[in-house]
């Protein structure tokens, strides 16, 4: 009986010990801070809207946040039209692209008066649905004036759906601002044998950031396009004064 209460004292002990020292690491490491919030999507009908009117083309004023700017590119990307129900929970509002019927386009954001640096623990919100193969990529556009096309692809059926992602381990191609499309990196690549892929982008100083759709839509209907609602995205920001005179 003795030898038996001694066990499970000594088990008690190794225990209490083993739950201390655990505490105590715990105690000593500090925690990954998460990236703040740079600035946020959130699509509204402006007040001068036709409200008999359910969808029409995009415009700034469609954008919650006045430091938020909105740049289109590609022609079809005029096409785009409003969608969704404002402060609708069930059918939120949004942008929807099935009459972007004249080629591929890209909508970016951008801070009037901060760079956003992707990197570390930055990550992206988003909530997507698409139709057909269609599929939401990002796309940035550096401080140098590069646009990047992410190898990341979204889609989502049937509903809106929520996206959470870092840019961290993302494959980049140049895209041409003006068609829309991937192209190659030319001769002066640091890697000649696989020149289609970006080498090393500094995600730093990050002047826009978007979605692209290199499908042009199908029309009115289901056939095929992609519908996106809010986007957050969490980043450290850099004053654009400051990042331009370090250059």
């Amino acid at each position: 009986m003795l030898n038996c209460i001694r066990g499970r004292v000594i088990v008690a002990v190794l225990i209490l010990s083993g739950m201390t020292c655990g505490m105590l690491a715990q105690e000593g490491r500090q925690p990954a801070k998460a990236a703040p919030l740079a600035f946020k999507v959130d699509w509204v009908r402006p007040h001068n809207q036709d409200d008999t009117k359910v969808r029409y083309t995009p415009v700034q004023e469609n954008i919650a946040d006045p430091n938020v700017v909105m740049t289109f590119y590609g022609k079809a990307a005029k096409q785009i039209l409003t969608t969704g129900l404002p402060n609708n929970d069930i059918t939120p509002y949004g942008v929807w692209t099935g009459t972007a019927e004249d080629g591929p386009f890209a909508v970016t954001f951008k801070l009037k008066d901060k760079y956003v640096d992707l990197t570390g623990l930055a990550n992206i919100r988003w909530y997507t649905k698409t139709s057909g193969f269609h599929v939401v990529r990002p796309v940035v556009k550096l401080a140098s004036g590069l646009m990047l096309v992410g190898d990341l692809a979204f889609s989502s059926i049937p509903k809106l759906s929520l996206n959470e992602f870092s840019l961290t381990n993302v494959r980049w191609i140049k895209l041409d601002p003006e068609r829309v499309v991937t192209v190659n990196m030319g001769q002066l690549t640091a890697n000649p044998n696989n020149e289609i892929w970006a080498p090393n982008p500094d995600l730093s100083k990050v002047d826009e950031i978007g979605f692209v759709d290199l499908m042009p839509g199908s029309g009115h209907g289901t056939g095929g396009y992609i519908q996106l609602g809010k986007i957050e995205v969490y980043a450290n920001t850099v004053p654009r004064s400051t990042a331009t005179s370090s250059r």
